[in-house]
């Protein structure tokens, strides 16, 4: 959208016309120029109640902090007297639904207040919600997460080898005998139910909470792409609570946002996420063992994995056209700017 000409000015001024003097002139002249340069100038629509991003991580932490406190009082609450009868199916149904609870009141709803917040209108847009600047990057992302999968199993095994505190590993016994009991599949349309409440809706909402909100703002905080992806996916992997498995969940996480990054759309992000899950949900469902069990990976088979991964994201970065000043150096939201400043 474009300003239209106000002003019609003749272009065949003359300084010597009469009662005109040479300040006259120039004056004239100066106010043509601008009539030119305004054609051509994009109206600049401003979108941001608040533009500080040390602001709006105050107003994510806001936001977020009863989740915090809910997770800190749940990892330090004594569960010792509760106990879930694993093969009652409707106590582990009814779990299943208070999961897809959790995952939209934990992370889409801090997401959703933190852009009613910080933006004007276009909540979802300015989380991330737009096309990807190549439609190929949405099967590279994919492809990029299935590579991944010896990587980050071989991870796993290493976290196991780093001893942790019994307060970091105390609960994940009770938590893998709980999943166990969820993904057992006694009828097909259970796993239908599990992809769609441990792969579909994580796969929206964390992605929401943590690459649309979170990693926008500590890239902008820190002014670094990267530091902005590596300080969230630590995080993304730390809110888990399920320590076992950090290291893995933080590669995902950095993965993750580097998708994100350089497509300019979350739907990239959400795509790998998903299959990531699913791929899980679905293997695990006829290998119950790899709930608790990390599958053995040789070293070169790893390495061999992360190496591929890092090759599918310099091409995707060579794809790319996003830049920091392209996205944030901008106060206001314009025609030619896609991005999310």
């Amino acid at each position: 959208m474009y300003i239209a000409n106000v002003y019609h000015i003749d272009g065949r001024l003359d300084d010597r016309s009469e009662g005109r003097g040479q300040s006259d002139y120039g004056i004239l002249k100066r106010v043509a120029n601008l009539q030119h340069l305004l054609s051509f100038t994009p109206l600049m629509t401003g979108h941001l109640r608040v533009s500080s991003p040390w602001s709006q991580l105050g107003i994510f932490s806001l936001v977020f902090l009863p989740q915090v406190l809910l997770l800190v009082f749940s990892a330090s609450a004594d569960t010792s007297n509760i106990k879930i009868d694993y093969n009652n199916r409707n106590a582990i149904n009814l779990l299943k639904w208070l999961q897809a609870g959790s995952s939209l009141i934990f992370f889409l709803l801090p997401a959703f207040l933190y852009a009613v917040f910080t933006f004007r209108d276009k909540y979802f847009y300015f989380l991330g919600f737009r096309k990807a600047e190549r439609t190929s990057m949405y099967g590279l992302g994919i492809l990029c997460i299935l590579v991944a999968f010896p990587f980050v199993f071989w991870l796993g095994e290493l976290n196991q080898k780093i001893p942790l505190p019994e307060w970091m590993t105390g609960a994940e016994t009770e938590t893998m005998k709980l999943l166990e009991a969820m993904l057992k599949v006694n009828h097909p349309m259970d796993i239908v139910i599990n992809v769609f409440i441990i792969a579909v809706l994580p796969a929206i909402c964390e992605e929401l909470c943590f690459r649309g909100a979170l990693q926008r703002i500590l890239i902008h905080c820190t002014k670094s792409p990267w530091a902005g992806i590596i300080i969230t996916a630590i995080l993304f992997s730390a809110l888990h609570l399920q320590f076992q498995g950090f290291l893995p969940r933080m590669f995902l996480g950095i993965v993750l946002g580097a998708l994100y990054w350089y497509s300019g759309s979350l739907w990239t992000s959400i795509l790998a996420h998903f299959v990531n899950n699913a791929v899980q949900v679905i293997a695990v469902s006829y290998a119950p063992q790899y709930v608790s069990e990390n599958p053995t990976m040789p070293v070169f088979a790893g390495l061999a994995s992360g190496i591929i991964v890092f090759i599918i994201l310099w091409v995707y970065a060579r794809l790319s056209t996003v830049t920091f000043s392209k996205v944030y150096e901008s106060e206001r939201f314009t025609s030619n700017n896609q991005f999310l400043a």
